[in-house]
């Protein structure tokens, strides 16, 4: 069924202070430039396509075809993708779906490029590798290539002469099998009816098993090689389409990978933020009666989901959303309670005070790490997720973040839906304690002369509108610029019910004027709670 929804926006105008960032064991602040005046980006709604499923992700993972003007739609939910026309944006309409049972046990990801469809399905069984199902945009099939264990994400490089498959190796649930991460390089024929013939090769991490992980990269799981241990998530791609960006989420790594020889050059840790400094501050607590946003002793791990590349200068650029995401399998978990923890006299003089659940007890934080002396109590904490943004460049150096930005923008302008979940109406602040309004989904557009970085927040809802141009300068005043929201705030049914709105963002892709059916820049949200998709109109202006 189709159906519109009425706009719900916000467009914000001011910004938060300077950022620091933690990575390894040094600490470092960057100091904030001379504010300037931002031009705010609007966001506004103007379509919406709802599914007939609510709360079991049945929209996830978004691909747009500019001649076609067709939008494909991973359907977890039935396992299909579905087929929208996106002609009249306004009003986009299922034409049919593709069943994908014939091609694996469920889809997780959707990419287009020059015709073709490029499909992540899994197998049924861990042990097994998964697939990628490639269609034309009519839905017919034109080969299935093999990828390698869970992929979670595939993309098309700019040129579109590769195809990329980020295959996460997840773990049984009991962790007797855990089978190695890897991507899938296909290099595919500029003539298509060669498609089955395309060179596929892998990119694996066995090259650390022997020399162990850099610093910084999180390798943890029980009796796991680092090639076992790494998994990855999610990819950018460099504009010449020469080098891939992977993100490792539970690792805290990125890779970074040479397209044409199929080999990861290198493994980077990416970092934690240091939540006890001034602009750093979180709200850790869902039982501190209300929005507290302060400094605590603790670091947020930045563990991004979605990763975007872009260009400025002569510069590679990296911005992702810094989402924080724990193991938890019946064979292994590493996520505790900061109360339960017994923690450092040395480095927590005023531990009792911490631990009360109005204070820091409640937070979610990782027992994988944190032990610094290794004697048996917690020296450092680290929580899962950033709570905001990050810019790196092209070697994985951390540049810019957004501090406690997001935390902040809610507080102020929706504070009705402040670190709420994103399946009830009256959850606010319930997730304080647990990685918060939970960035997830990133995309990038330059407008004007600008590079604006568009943010999915997962429980909160809605897509946060930061300008990320100059990405060396830091943090400064002006970089939040737009946040728009189609959640319907302060009432509602539960569980994923219509009465929520658009609820739980999880893709959002970018249609810039040039490839746009209407000649205006669009921004597609597919949301996995309310199973909707969501089609703002992006404009520069109050």
């Amino acid at each position: 069924m189709c159906s519109r929804a009425p706009v719900a926006v916000t467009v914000v105008t001011s910004l938060f202070g300077v950022v620091a960032t933690h990575a390894a064991s040094t600490h470092r602040s960057a100091e904030a430039p001379t504010s300037e005046t931002a031009v705010p980006i609007a966001i506004d709604l103007i379509g919406r396509y709802k599914t007939e499923r609510s709360g079991e992700s049945a929209a996830e993972i978004s691909a747009f075809d500019p001649e076609s003007r067709r939008l494909f739609v991973t359907n977890a939910a039935d396992n299909a993708i579905e087929i929208l026309n996106l002609a009249d944006p306004t009003l986009p309409t299922l034409i049919r779906s593709i069943d994908l049972t014939p091609f694996g046990a469920g889809v997780n990801s959707v990419a287009t490029s020059d015709g073709l469809v490029a499909v992540a399905v899994e197998a049924e069984r861990t042990r097994d590798p998964g697939g990628v199902a490639m269609f034309d945009v009519d839905g017919r099939h034109l080969h299935t290539f093999e990828a390698g264990h869970l992929p979670d994400m595939v993309t098309f490089t700019p040129d579109a002469r590769w195809l990329l498959a980020a295959n996460e190796g997840e773990p049984s649930d009991n962790y007797k099998t855990d089978p190695p991460g890897s991507v899938t390089v296909i290099r595919l024929p500029e003539n298509r009816t060669l498609l089955p013939y395309a060179e596929v090769r892998k990119a694996g991490f066995e090259r650390w098993d022997n020399a162990g992980a850099p610093d910084g990269v999180r390798v943890f799981g029980p009796g796991a090689s680092v090639s076992q241990d790494l998994e990855p998530e999610y990819i950018a791609v460099a504009p010449d389409s020469t080098t891939a960006f992977v993100v490792c989420q539970e690792n805290n790594a990125l890779a970074i990978l040479d397209i044409e020889s199929a080999e990861i050059t290198s493994l980077v840790g990416l970092g934690s933020k240091d939540h006890a400094l001034p602009t750093n501050g979180l709200d850790a607590s869902d039982r501190d009666d209300g929005i507290q946003i302060t400094p605590r002793p603790v670091f947020g791990m930045r563990q991004p989901d979605a990763i975007a590349a872009f260009g400025w200068d002569d510069g590679v650029y990296l911005v992702t959303a810094d989402e924080g995401d724990a193991r938890s399998y019946d064979g292994y978990g590493e996520e505790a309670r900061v109360k339960d923890l017994k923690l450092d006299p040395q480095r927590f003089p005023n531990a009792e005070g911490l631990q009360a659940d109005e204070s820091l007890g409640r937070l979610k934080v990782t027992t994988a790490q944190g032990d610094v002396d290794g004697d048996g109590d917690f020296d450092e904490l680290y929580a899962f997720g950033a709570r905001g943004i990050s810019v790196f460049d092209a070697s994985g150096r951390p540049v810019m973040d957004s501090g406690d930005a997001i935390e902040r923008l809610i507080a102020q302008r929706a504070p009705a839906v402040f670190n709420a979940a994103h399946d009830r109406s009256d959850a606010v602040d319930s997730r304080s304690d647990d990685k918060g309004p939970e960035p997830e989904a990133i995309a990038v557009s330059r407008i004007g002369e600008r590079v604006i970085a568009f943010c999915g927040l997962e429980r909160v809802g809605g897509v946060v509108a930061f300008d990320v141009s100059d990405p060396a300068s830091g943090w400064r005043s002006g970089r939040v610029v737009g946040y728009g929201t189609s959640r319907r705030l302060g009432f509602g049914a539960g569980a994923g019910g219509d009465g929520l709105g658009d609820s739980g963002p999880e893709g959002i892709i970018v249609i810039e004027p040039e490839d746009s059916p209407d000649g205006t820049r669009l921004l597609v949200v597919t949301h996995e709670v309310s199973g909707s998709v969501a089609v703002y109109r992006v404009t520069e202006g109050s």
